[in-house]
C-alpha cells in the first residue's frame, strides 16, 4: 500500500531511501502489490544505489507455472529496472506443480537472473516438498507472518528452519495496524521494558524477533521516521528478564497451530 497519490509515493520513496542510508539494505516487494506498481517505486528508489541493497520480490502462484515463473521474474525486473533479483519466492503454496516452479527458479538462477530462491507463507510440509523439488540449488528463505500475537512458527517451522539452515522473514512484525495497545498489559509490559533501555515499545518488539541469528523481520515504513525508529531496534541486547516477560505477556501456543497468513 506503498502506491497512491504522489505526495504518497513521494513520501514512500524518500523513506525506503532513509532506510538504505540507515543501513537496512533488505528490501522485499512482490508483483501483487499495486499489480506492479509498488515494484517501479522500489525502481525508483534504488536507482543509482542497486549495488548496495539485497532486493527480494515474489511471484504469484498463478503465474507460478514454468514459463509463467520466467515471465513473472522478467517482468518484476523490468518494473525494477534491474538486471537480477537477489531473492526471488513463490508468494503462496498454489495449483501449479512445485517442482515446476522450482525448476524454473533454478533456470533463473543458472541465467544470473536470481541469486537465491525462496518461498512464503509455506508451513513445514510445503516447505519440505519444496526444498525436496530443488535439484541444484538450496532453499534461501521462507517468508511468514510472525510478529508478538503469532508466534505459532516457534513450535515446529522455526526449528526446522534452523536445522535446515534456512532463513525466516517475518512479514508483519507489528501486527499489521494491531500493534499492542498502551493500555493492554502486553502493551505495559513493552513500554516498561523499553523504558529501561533507552528505546520505544516498537524497537522492543522487532529486537525480541530478530533474537534468534536465523530470522529477518521486514518492516513496513512509508515515513522516513518509522525507518528511524526501525534502525533503533538493533545494535543493543534484550536481557534474561526482559525476554521473560515478554514470553509471559505474549506466550507460544500451547499446541500446534495452522500457518498463520495475511
Amino acid at each position: 500500500m506503498m502506491e497512491g497519490d504522489p505526495d504518497r509515493e513521494r513520501r514512500a520513496i524518500e523513506t525506503l531511501q532513509r532506510g538504505i542510508d540507515l543501513g537496512m539494505t533488505h528490501i522485499d516487494t512482490a508483483e501483487m502489490y499495486g499489480d506492479g506498481r509498488v515494484e517501479e517505486l522500489v525502481g525508483e528508489a534504488i536507482a543509482g544505489r542497486r549495488d548496495q541493497v539485497f532486493l527480494a520480490s515474489k511471484v504469484l502462484p498463478s503465474n507460478a507455472s514454468f514459463d509463467g515463473t520466467q515471465r513473472a521474474c522478467e517482468r518484476s525486473l523490468k518494473r525494477l529496472r534491474t538486471d537480477r533479483l537477489d531473492l526471488y519466492l513463490l508468494h503462496w503454496p498454489g495449483e501449479h506443480p512445485i517442482r515446476e516452479t522450482m525448476r524454473a527458479m533454478e533456470k533463473l538462477v543458472s541465467e544470473g537472473l536470481i541469486r537465491f530462491i525462496g518461498v512464503s507463507n509455506f508451513d513445514v510440509e510445503d516447505l519440505a516438498a519444496a526444498e525436496n523439488a530443488l535439484r541444484h540449488d538450496r532453499m534461501a528463505a521462507d517468508q511468514v507472518l510472525y510478529n508478538l500475537e503469532e508466534r505459532g512458527i516457534e513450535r515446529r517451522l522455526l526449528p526446522y528452519c534452523e536445522r535446515r539452515e534456512i532463513a525466516l522473514v517475518a512479514y508483519s512484525p507489528f501486527g499489521h495496524g494491531k500493534f499492542p495497545s498502551s493500555r493492554s498489559i502486553g502493551g505495559r509490559v513493552l513500554a516498561l521494558i523499553a523504558e529501561r533501555h533507552g528505546r520505544t515499545p516498537r524497537q522492543v518488539a522487532l529486537n525480541f524477533l530478530t533474537r534468534h541469528p536465523g530470522v529477518f523481520a521486514i518492516p513496513k515504513a512509508t515515513r522516513p521516521e518509522h525507518a528511524i525508529e526501525n534502525a533503533g531496534s538493533v545494535g543493543w541486547t534484550l536481557n534474561d528478564d526482559d525476554i521473560a516477560m515478554i514470553d509471559r505477556a505474549f506466550p507460544v501456543p500451547d499446541h500446534d497451530v495452522p500457518l498463520a497468513v495475511l
